[in-house]
């Protein structure tokens, strides 16, 4: 028996619908790819955009630190200034009452002593005061920033030992008690003669990194 073919229905109907709408079926193609590229176009300038914020953002914070960095090497300059220029002083005095607590009670001359004031070292903070609350240590170098901190933890000691004194002078004057003052006095400048060299050494040791950290 001979084989049968029927042509198929949707085969026919496709090509009929193909021939008869030509231009549309181009015209729809033409859109998708316009869409396509549409699509791509806007996806590209808005990752264009993003990285362009996000280096402007880093060259702005890049800013903020060599700023930080700038006061950071002023201040430092002017404390390790305010320190050596009272650290002698300190040395001496301490000599000088160890001295004369030495002395038997009825040879002691407070002349001897030649107390000129206290004179503890004034520090400056407001270059860290504003690194903090500009969050700008963050874009500095964390070796550094950790070394900066040390710094000023040290120096807020030296600042509570200094406090203290000065307060203790209006508890106990030196017309009360001349010896119990010039006790405290010795102890006070006990601590602050150890805390002195080792700030100097680490003024020393951190204006050289912040000038390398400013050319980089």
């Amino acid at each position: 028996m001979p084989d049968i073919h029927l042509p198929r229905v949707d085969d026919a109907e496709h090509e009929e619908s193909a021939a008869l709408f030509p231009r549309q079926n181009r015209s729809r193609g033409r859109s998708v790819l316009k869409v396509l590229l549409e699509i791509a176009l806007i996806a590209t300038g808005v990752f264009l955009g993003l990285a362009g914020e996000q280096w402007r953002e880093r060259a702005h914070r890049r800013e903020l630190a060599h700023e930080a960095l700038q006061r950071f090497r002023s201040e430092v300059e002017a404390n390790r200034t305010a320190v050596a220029g009272v650290r002698d002083y300190h040395t001496t005095m301490l000599k000088s009452l160890k001295e004369y607590f030495a002395a038997k009670r009825e040879k002691r001359t407070p002349s001897g002593v030649a107390l000129q004031g206290i004179q503890p070292a004034s520090f400056e903070r407001t270059a860290w005061d504003l690194a903090i609350s500009t969050q700008s240590l963050n874009d500095i170098d964390r070796d550094l920033a950790f070394a900066l901190s040390r710094l000023y933890g040290v120096q807020q000691n030296y600042e509570g030992l200094s406090r203290g004194i000065l307060q203790a002078m209006y508890v106990r004057t030196p017309s009360d008690n001349l010896d119990a003052f010039l006790a405290m006095v010795e102890l006070y400048y006990a601590d602050i003669v150890l805390l002195e060299p080792r700030l100097l050494q680490m003024y020393d040791e951190l204006l050289p990194r912040i000038d390398r950290a400013l050319v980089e």
